[in-house]
C-alpha cells in the first residue's frame, strides 16, 4: 500500500523497514541528532530544523516558515510514490501530521480538503496538526482557507504518548479500498 507513514522519532527505523520506505522527511528542532535508518537513501532524506510552535518570536525557537513548507512541497512532488513516504517529528503528533497533509495535497491537489482531514483523523485519533504549518501550506498550495478549515473541523486529537505511528493513505489508495 502506498501512502504517507507518520511516525514519532523513536519508531522511524521500525516504520521504514515495515513499510518499505526509502524516502523520509524529518521535522525536528535544530541540533536534535538522530540516526537516519539505513534503508532511507541519504539523497532522499529531507531534514527541516523547526520547532513545534505556532507563532514566531519565541526566543531561540524556530517557527515554521514559508521556505520550510516549500521544501516539503518540492520534496513530496519528487517522491516516486512506488513506496510509502515516511514523515516524522519528535512525537509524530503535530509537525509530521501537518507535513503529511501538505505532502498529500502537493501530489494530489484535486482532492477535497475536508475528506483528507477526515482520513487523517480516521488514521490517527491523536494527530493535532501544527496550525502554523497548516496555514502556510494552505497558502502555498492555493487552498484558499479550505485546508485550515478542514483541520479545524477535526479538532484537537486525543492526548498521546508519542508512540502511535499511522498511515495516511493517498486518495487513490483510499478509493481502491472503498470499492
Amino acid at each position: 500500500m502506498t501512502g504517507i507513514v507518520v511516525s514519532p522519532l523513536a519508531r522511524i527505523a521500525e516504520m521504514a523497514v515495515r513499510h518499505g520506505c526509502r524516502e523520509m522527511v524529518s521535522l525536528l528542532a535544530k541540533g536534535q541528532d538522530f540516526h537516519r535508518p539505513a534503508v532511507i537513501d541519504r539523497a532522499k532524506h529531507l531534514t527541516i530544523g523547526v520547532n513545534d510552535i505556532s507563532f514566531a518570536g519565541t526566543g531561540d525557537l524556530i517557527a515554521p516558515q514559508e521556505e520550510h513548507v516549500r521544501r516539503i512541497i518540492d520534496f513530496a512532488r519528487n517522491w516516486d510514490r512506488t513506496r510509502p513516504l515516511l514523515i516524522h517529528c519528535w512525537m509524530g503528533v503535530s509537525r509530521s501530521p501537518a507535513a503529511a497533509l501538505i505532502a498529500a495535497l502537493a501530489v494530489e491537489p484535486d482532492q477535497d480538503d475536508a475528506t483528507l482531514a477526515a482520513r487523517l483523523r480516521h488514521a490517527s485519533p491523536f494527530a493535532t496538526p501544527n496550525p502554523r504549518l497548516v496555514e502556510i501550506g494552505d497558502e502555498a498550495l492555493s487552498r484558499r482557507g479550505k485546508l485550515v478549515a478542514a483541520v479545524r473541523s477535526i479538532g484537537r486529537g486525543a492526548d498521546a504518548d508519542g508512540n502511535a505511528p499511522f498511515m495516511l493513505t493517498t486518495r487513490a489508495e483510499s478509493a481502491r479500498h472503498a470499492d
